[in-house]
């Protein structure tokens, strides 16, 4: 029934007891019936198995072996095991005296060997040999390791070391070019001083710019290697953000010019106008980016912007486009390409950041006159600077590398600009170091935009102290209450010349074309100066683009009318505002003045002062190439050196030639000396100097280990000088002055250790060589200044 091998049992079932010997026949006829029943062998075994199998799988076989030549496989497979297993065979009854069955159970794989297995010799042998073998690896391990940890320690001190040798060779490399470089332009400087001929003026100015560029090469050099050995620090003193703007135009203003291109500054209102931070890395960074631009620029314009992070990233979050493959938005070279559409930007070319349009641009001045939620209490100031161009742009394949040093976009001998590939990597280094980060965005024929953020701090002009100087070029304030009326075509221009006039304080108003602001001077079709209270502009100013042919005429005809109409009582001035030479545009336009871009607040004042007629006031005269001001300072280096008594030391007799005749030129009396131990000498207390410039390295006493014996030697003379005070009695009121000189280290060599080196021997400060105004001024004004008892 089952289709399975089995066996069926068969019992009878008797009507009355019979005994054991019955007959078959007496069996039969007491036979009622017979009870029988069926055993499959194959679900009987699965029963057993699935009760004893456990985590071992079974391999069970059932015979019949009634015939033991030819034995019946009843269950189970006739197949043999690959591997031979104990096996064990067990009798089985199923109640037929004539049949007989047995069943042979093995497992199907060699079990394993029981835990009892360790106890035996052989079991103890092998896990000795383990143990063995675990703690000899252990050993080798650790002494591997304690060998790798002393390669490590060994390494670490060679490459400490070598550190300490690369500073070294800095410094020495440093002094050792610098030196030379410091006679070759300090004697350039003293024959520009003299009368010199046209062309031999010209080929010492060149020679002078030559050579400052080859500083300028070096610092970059040096600012690098400083950066790599975490040896740049930041200062932190008060600076004027718009000065140092102004000064960067300056730098680069005769370039612009020559290359007819606009440039341009903007700062937001909303920037405070000190901030504390470091001002000369500050400059650096926008002179190098400023300096790229120029340089890849050959028409259009150069804008650098200033707002705060906070309405910057308002205004430009919404429209910041993906960077795709590292192409800036842009999927290949030519959906890169700039169209000839005319933009509304700076110069009317189209600009790489798309952000940057003049919708943005009016929603960031819109947060000028609205309050914004920025915390004015938080003493820490994020910026936002972009400087934008639409010069050549970057490569697509050069982008991914355009913050590596000494990489630059065209490598080829054959290139077109020349630079080391520094300046941007130099720049990334030293915003990261501010707390901010650095980006561009770049098109191909189109332009580039960077972007950097700095973290400054905000300083209010009460908390400046006098050990903290700032450089300021204070502004006239002759002009307040003035007003001028602009015509510019291009809105993005025009709020660049507001800026410069608001500064001097002077309201404006913009209009399209000069028609529209003859109609506001007249006050027809309604028109009127609703910004300005309806007051008479006294100056209209006209970009020179705006100014159509025989447009003088015209203008000056329509002036005339208005005056014998008394519609004005005062004819304004008229200035154009051109990128060209003022002279050659003055020929061609007749108008009183020309303002020559790119535009400066204080140029601007110098030009509006003479146009105007007005007198500028004593106290506030300055000169456009940077007059040096101070808190609590003279003024003018002139003014810190005249009369002193300075001793400069130096082994180099070209040195001391080009510092005498520079200290000379502001009115100092000077003494040079070629060794440490000739100063000594010079030194001894009582002395008649005000000042020491001391060269670092020099022979048989550097300027060091001289340093330290003056300030032992004063210590004396103080020391003897407190001891006589305290002997005249307690009625003496006059204390006997201080001993101590200030002394400057006079060094080619810029690197932080010597900095720290000079304060740790009692120095006061340094002058880098070879030293300008600017440097010299910041060095001795608080040792020298009028003010303060010599």
């Amino acid at each position: 029934m089952s289709n399975h091998l089995g066996v069926v049992l068969t019992f009878p079932v008797y009507l009355v007891d019979l005994p054991e010997d019955a007959k078959v026949e007496d069996r039969v006829a007491a036979t009622a019936g017979y009870l029988g029943g069926a055993f499959d062998v194959e679900s009987l075994v699965e029963n057993l198995l699935r009760q004893l199998a456990g985590n071992q799988e079974l391999v069970v076989n059932v015979y019949d072996a009634t015939n033991h030549s030819n034995p019946l496989v009843m269950y189970g497979s006739e197949i043999p095991l690959g591997t031979p297993s104990p096996s064990h065979t067990c009798m089985l009854d199923f109640g037929d005296p004539i049949r007989k069955h047995h069943m042979i159970c093995r497992y199907r794989n060699r079990p394993h060997v029981p835990w009892s297995a360790i106890t035996t010799s052989s079991g103890v042998f092998i896990i000795c040999m383990l143990v063995g073998y675990i703690v000899y690896a252990a050993w080798s391990r650790y002494d591997n390791v304690k060998e790798d940890c002393r390669k490590m320690e060994e390494l670490k001190k060679r490459a400490e070391a070598a550190d300490i040798a690369k500073s070294q060779f800095l410094a020495t490399v440093s002094h050792e070019i610098r030196t030379p470089m410091n006679g070759v332009l300090g004697m350039l400087d003293m024959l520009l001083d003299t009368e010199l001929k046209a062309t031999q003026r010209d080929y010492a100015q060149t020679a002078q710019i030559c050579g400052k560029a080859l500083i300028s090469l070096i610092n970059e050099v040096l600012d690098r290697a400083k950066i790599e050995a975490g040896k740049l620090d930041l200062e932190s003193v008060p600076f004027d953000l718009r000065t140092i703007l102004d000064d960067v135009i300056s730098l680069f203003s005769s370039k612009s010019r020559e290359k007819g291109i606009e440039l341009a500054v903007y700062v937001s209102e909303k920037v405070p106008e000190i901030l504390l931070g470091d001002p000369g890395r500050f400059r650096q960074i926008i002179t190098n980016l400023v300096g790229n631009s120029i340089k890849f620029t050959e028409r259009g314009h150069v804008f650098v912007q200033v707002h705060l992070a906070d309405h910057s990233n308002l205004a430009t979050e919404a429209k910041i486009e993906p960077v795709a493959n590292g192409m800036n938005g842009h999927k290949d070279e030519a959906s890169a390409i700039s169209t000839s559409i005319s933009q509304n930007t700076l110069s009317g070319f189209e600009a790489a950041d798309s952000r940057n349009n003049w919708d943005n641009f009016k929603l960031l001045l819109s947060y000028e006159t609205n309050e914004m939620p920025y915390e004015i209490d938080s003493e820490k100031v994020t910026l936002v600077v972009s400087v934008e161009d639409t010069g050549i742009g970057i490569p697509l394949h050069a982008q991914c590398r355009a913050f590596t040093p000494f990489m630059q976009a065209d490598s080829s001998t054959s290139r077109n600009y020349g630079g080391t590939g520094i300046g941007l990597s130099i720049s990334k280094c030293l915003v990261e170091i501010m707390g901010g980060q650095i980006n561009f965005v770049s098109r191909p024929l189109v332009g580039s935009t960077f972007t950097f953020t700095a973290v400054l701090q905000r300083c209010e002009k009460n908390a400046i102290s006098d050990n903290k100087p700032v450089l300021l070029h204070p502004l006239p304030s002759s002009f307040k209450g003035f007003s001028a009326l602009l015509v510019d075509k291009r809105h993005v221009r025009a709020i660049v010349t507001k800026y410069h006039l608001q500064r001097l304080g002077i309201a404006s108003e913009v209009v399209g074309t000069i028609e529209l602001a003859l109609s506001v001077l007249s006050g027809r079709n309604g028109s009127s100066l609703t910004s300005m209270g309806n007051k008479q502009p006294c100056m209209l100013l006209i970009e020179s683009d705006s100014w159509g042919s025989q447009m003088d005429v015209s203008l000056h005809a329509t002036l005339q009318e208005m005056q014998q109409n008394d519609r004005t009582h005062l004819l304004p001035k008229v200035f154009l505002l051109s990128a060209a030479e003022s002279d050659k545009v003055k020929t061609i336009y007749s108008v009183d003045s020309v303002i020559t871009k790119p535009l400066k607040a204080s140029a601007l004042a110098a030009c509006l002062f003479q146009a105007l007629g007005i007198t500028q006031p004593s106290n506030e005269n300055h000169n456009d190439s940077g007059s040096l001001h101070g808190r609590g300072g003279s003024g003018s280096l002139h003014g810190l050196l005249l009369g002193k008594n300075i001793l400069v030391v130096d082994d180099n007799k070209v040195n001391l030639r080009v510092a005498a005749g520079t200290l000379k030129k502001y009115g100092a009396k000077v003494e040079c000396l070629e060794s440490g131990k000739d100063a000594l000498t010079l030194l001894q207390v009582p002395h008649k100097f005000d000042l020491c410039l001391m060269d670092i390295q020099m022979p048989e006493m550097d300027g060091f280990e001289a340093t330290r014996q003056i300030r032992a030697m004063e210590g004396k003379a103080n020391e003897q000088a407190d001891d006589g005070d305290d002997d005249s009695g307690s009625e003496s009121t006059v204390k006997t002055a201080k001993w101590h000189l200030p002394i400057l280290a006079m060094t080619a060599d810029v690197i932080q250790a010597t900095h720290e080196e000079c304060t740790k021997c009692g120095m006061d400060g340094y002058v880098s060589k070879p030293f300008e105004e600017k440097q010299l001024f910041q060095a001795v004004q608080k040792f020298l200044d009028a003010s303060m008892p010599s």
